[in-house]
């Protein structure tokens, strides 16, 4: 049997396509125009009290705020911050769920450093917008005689197996790997659930250093319970300025430096996306969000969800040539 479609048939199913579009238009232009109708879950991979967590709630707090509804943090630890992740890429692409997060650790860094992790960095999230950039650092315990990275390495090697040291997320791990190469060492890792843990086990000598975000240790080190000998960007920290970077103590060329920014997951709505990097852009032009990131040892990072999705992109090779040079092997 031979099918025809008459032009008035024709015309009736172009104007019923016409019709979709728009009301699907209109639909997506109303559901952003509402946005947020109710309370927005900002999720953070790492635990209550941490640097990461002070991190996501300040943010959390000034965007509700500009949101005009409670933006809730809800901390999902574990697995150096996979835990988390995943909860938010397995989330409603509807806004409403955010993940405020160290991008260049949870999504960059990730991929080298498990075998099967439970999300695609890219696939399966939207960037909205890099928030800040920070130092990591090399810790020890406060009382103890070691004062810089030469000292550290002279104890270590003093050791059966030159000794022990303690991470809790995935740039920390890269950061002491990267150290380890340089400096000829075969130091044990401890990976710990919180970096509250890990210090406790720094001043009861149950590991020998610790490597993390300054976020956390600037205030460690004011409170007198450890002393940063060492940061890994390239140039010193603002907020540290008597602290000497990798490179001034010896290790030429080591340049580490993590950053955090927002996503959510993919499918979101572009017009929310819009929507909350321009509230991101906001909270980073005011003196106060300058002011508390100096504070924590953190500097503003500011671009367009377009410009994080090709930091991302980039920050993914970097952290691959990082994991050859250490050779790490995923677990």
């Amino acid at each position: 049997m031979k099918l025809s479609v008459t032009r008035s048939g024709t015309n009736a199913w172009l104007a019923a396509l016409l019709i979709g579009v728009c009301a699907a238009l209109v639909g997506a232009s109303a559901v952003a125009q509402d946005y947020p109708a109710r309370e927005i879950r900002a999720v953070c991979s790492f635990a209550a009290g941490s640097g990461g967590d002070i991190l996501v709630r300040y943010y959390s707090d000034k965007l509700s705020k500009l949101a005009g509804k409670p933006v809730i943090v809800e901390n999902k630890v574990g697995a150096q911050g996979v835990i988390g992740t995943e909860f938010a890429a397995r989330s409603k692409p509807d806004g409403y769920t955010i993940l405020i997060t160290p991008a260049s650790s949870t999504l960059a860094a990730a991929p080298f450093l498990f075998k099967k992790l439970p999300y695609d960095p890219i696939k399966d999230f939207t960037a909205v917008a890099p928030i800040a950039r920070l130092n990591f650092v090399f810790v020890v315990e406060a009382k103890g005689p070691i004062k810089t990275m030469a000292d550290l390495v002279a104890e270590l090697k003093k050791k059966p197996d030159h000794g022990t040291y303690g991470i809790n997320n995935n740039t920390g791990q890269v950061a002491a790997e990267l150290f380890k190469e340089a400096a000829q060492l075969k130091s044990l890792q401890v990976p710990y659930k919180t970096t509250v843990q890990g210090v406790t086990d720094l001043i009861g000598g149950q590991v020998d250093y610790l490597v993390g975000d300054a976020t956390f240790f600037s205030g460690q080190a004011r409170g007198g319970r450890v002393r940063i000998i060492a940061v890994t960007g390239p140039t010193r920290s603002g907020a540290l300025p008597e602290v000497p970077t990798m490179a001034e103590s010896g290790f030429a060329g080591y340049d580490l430096t993590a950053w955090w920014g927002v996503v959510v997951p993919t499918g979101t709505p572009k017009t929310i996306v819009d929507r909350l990097a321009a509230w991101m852009s906001q909270i980073n032009a005011a003196e106060e969000t300058r002011q508390f990131l100096h504070n924590v040892a953190t500097d503003v990072l500011n671009g367009t969800p377009e410009q994080m999705a090709t930091m991302l992109k980039q920050d993914l090779e970097r952290w691959g040539r990082y994991a050859k040079v250490a050779r790490i092997e995923p677990q």
